[in-house]
């Protein structure tokens, strides 16, 4: 490892990096040598992460999975994975089931991570494991707010969790499609939204509520000038691979390519290039969870449910089930079939018998 100034070069940087602390400055090796050697060693960490690239994983799929495979070695004394199989793995997963009581999709998302290790990285495929089975989730009816309780939770949220909020009530937009949206793929004139790589990596498009305008106008207007003042101090857009900026050279700089939501701050890339990201996640979600109490609904009610809301008030109004699958994204039929519920007024569209009392 070569260390100056708080600046790590090569495997040692990575090796932080899977540690889960937050990455230091990081040159490439290229920047320091003529050529990378051929015949160099990964770490298991690094081959894992490779293999997650090369099959197209999602950024926030790898993460998860790095995170259960370096806990599971954790577990296991820090010894190498291929030392162990199937009766470590089976330990390790009911300790998740039975000592930290983790939700059924925790535990499925750390089976799949094992699994993708020994399966894709140590090419040695787990036979099946007696005693766990994938857990099944409970069925759950989803929460759904009243327009009522969409206004008082609306009054008590300032910009930009408002436009941000209204939008995934209004086009049924997840959140992390939101705080994704980029300038491009808003449509003033059709009043559509076309969501790029949602979930599943599939695109589609939503409508635009007509209420969001005035405050959508008023968000462009205050992109484009904190746009023109990083067009001349060249900061630049994230969200693209190399290969996309080898094919479109400038897309970074490029005002159709900027976020809606931008954050507030740069932060300065690997390469040493300084760049614009979108508002965190989790900033909306606090402000929204913050909005909900000050309004005083009970309901447990979080970013997602604008989700729900949005579904169910279409059915509520005449939509076709068909046109909301479409509107969501969903590929199966019958995850759209759990918004069904508010086609039947009460418990199975019945009247309690204590009104006839």
């Amino acid at each position: 490892m070569i260390s100056y100034a708080g600046i790590r070069f090569g495997t040692a940087a990575a090796h932080v990096r899977d540690s889960g602390m937050p990455d230091p400055v990081r040159i490439p090796l290229s920047h320091l040598t003529a050529a990378p050697d051929p015949d160099r060693r990964f770490r298991l960490m690094e081959i894992v992460r490779r293999r997650l690239r090369e099959r197209r994983y999602s950024r926030r799929t790898e993460e998860a999975y790095v995170h259960w495979i370096r806990r599971y070695i954790v577990f296991n004394d820090r010894r190498h994975p291929r030392e162990f199989g199937e009766p470590e793995v089976k330990r390790f997963l009911s300790l998740l089931a039975v000592e930290e009581r983790v939700a059924p999709s925790t535990q499925n998302q750390a089976l799949s991570a094992l699994t993708f290790l020994y399966d894709v990285v140590l090419d040695r495929p787990l036979t099946r494991i007696e005693g766990i089975a994938p857990a099944t989730r409970s069925r759950r009816i989803p929460v759904v707010l009243s327009q009522d309780e969409l206004r008082a939770i609306l009054r008590h949220l300032g910009e930009p969790a408002k436009l941000a909020a209204s939008l995934m009530y209004g086009s049924g937009l997840r959140v992390q499609e939101c705080m994704t949206l980029r300038i491009k793929d808003i449509d003033l004139d059709r009043l559509e939204i076309t969501v790029r790589d949602g979930k599943g990596k599939k695109d589609r498009r939503t409508p635009l509520a007509e209420q969001c305008l005035a405050a959508l106008g008023r968000r462009l207007s205050l992109e484009l000038e904190r746009f023109e003042r990083d067009k001349r101090l060249k900061v630049r857009t994230t969200g693209f691979t190399e290969a996309f900026l080898r094919k479109v050279p400038g897309a970074d700089l490029d005002w159709r390519w900027r976020y809606l939501f931008s954050a507030v701050r740069t932060t300065m890339d690997a390469e040493r290039v300084r760049r614009r990201h979108h508002l965190d996640v989790s900033a909306i979600q606090r402000a929204f969870k913050s909005a909900v109490t000050a309004a005083g609904v009970t309901k447990l009610a979080t970013c997602h449910t604008l989700r729900h809301s949005f579904a169910t008030h279409l059915l509520e109004g005449g939509a076709d089930i068909r046109t909301v699958q479409e509107l969501l994204g969903h590929t199966d039929l019958r995850t759209t079939m759990v918004y069904t519920h508010v086609l039947n007024k009460g418990g199975l569209g019945v009247r309690s018998p204590a009104d006839r009392l």
